[in-house]
């Protein structure tokens, strides 16, 4: 798991407020009570929230809807106004905002302005990049804009093994941004933003898992994270990303040869209690595994988020999942979220 780090730590704390913590206190305990009694039961709001910048990226990475240019539903960026508006709504209870869902953040170019607002409002602020925007203007901004927590994907420590998965990416880009980072965190006496590099283990790469350690020291980098991949067809697993090394495997070779998934899916899931994931355009959807948004439980142009948290679709959702969770499309392939050591 992820090592704890105590500066990033005491940061995140620093975010709780009295009603912050009672609101954590109800959403954990009807969690439990829902397991126990295996019927849905939902008090509070959630604890963390997922909202999409944009569905626009650089890259065409094989595994991912913004890549492949796969989406069926909508594409966009994320208005300011709206945003701000959403936050407004849900900021006393929200302790974490990951801007983040599909797309790269940085080609929204009210990006920072909406982390600024968010770090105004005392919330826990997170983003992934593939960081091929980091200029030395926008580093500087991002120091400034208040942003907690910056992780660069760098899923290779030469440009042959990188781009093999960050397919039209530059290698030598992603190490610069993560330079110009390091460089103004220095410049501006800034703590913050925690700065990690994550390394997605595939195939390709996975002989490459002690370099990326050794590259985090060289460029000044906070953490190093491995995380897993998901694979769509992962029986077949077309495109040959399934590691070798079962650590980093989410799935478990067969004896005929094929793959199923480690997890054991049981009826229950920690996210659906105290998470959730806003589109860019206003779509709430249960959570990242949901890329094309088919599982829409309201949308917020239409409806507050607080009676949307609490309607019929979202009671439905989750009694489905306690019910029985394999047959969810989203969650046949899940990994209980982004499993990550380093």
């Amino acid at each position: 798991m992820p090592g704890i780090h105590i500066y990033d730590s005491i940061n995140l704390l620093s975010k709780l407020t009295l009603r912050r913590i009672w609101n954590a206190g109800k959403v954990l305990s009807s969690y439990y009570i829902s397991r126990w009694t295996k019927k849905p039961v939902q008090w509070g709001y959630p604890i963390s929230v997922s909202f999409e910048p944009t569905t626009s990226c650089n890259l065409r990475c094989p595994e991912c809807p913004s890549g492949l240019r796969s989406f069926t539903r909508p594409r966009g960026m994320l208005k300011k106004d709206f945003f701000s508006q959403t936050i407004d709504e849900m900021y006393r209870e929200l302790l974490y905002l990951v801007f983040y869902f599909q797309g790269e953040p940085y080609l929204n170019p009210g990006f920072l302005e909406m982390v600024r607002y968010a770090s105004d409002k005392k919330i826990y602020t997170a983003t992934s990049t593939n960081a091929h925007y980091l200029n030395d203007e926008n580093a500087r901004k991002t120091i400034e804009s208040g942003l907690d927590r910056l992780i660069i994907s760098i899923d290779g420590t030469t440009q042959e093994v990188y781009q093999q998965y960050r397919r039209g990416g530059n290698l030598d880009k992603v190490i610069e941004g993560a330079r110009h980072i390091v460089k103004w965190k220095k410049k501006l006496k800034s703590k913050t933003p925690f700065v990690i590099f994550q390394f997605l283990v595939v195939k390709p790469n996975e002989h490459q898992i002690q370099d990326v350690k050794q590259l985090a020291k060289e460029v000044g980098v906070d953490d190093v994270w491995y995380k897993t991949a998901q694979v769509y067809d992962y029986e077949n697993d077309p495109n040959n990303l399934i590691p070798d090394i079962d650590k980093f495997s989410r799935y478990k070779k067969t004896k005929k040869g094929d793959y199923k998934i480690k997890n054991k899916l049981n009826n229950h899931c920690w996210k659906l209690w105290h998470a959730n994931v806003i589109t860019w355009d206003g779509l709430v959807v249960p959570c990242c595994f949901d890329k094309d948004a088919m599982h829409r439980l309201g949308n917020l142009k239409n409806q507050s988020f607080k009676e949307i948290w609490q309607n019929a679709e979202y009671k439905q959702f989750r009694a489905a999942l306690m019910k029985s969770r394999k047959n969810i499309d989203i969650c046949a392939n899940c990994s209980e979220g982004t499993k990550v050591w380093s």
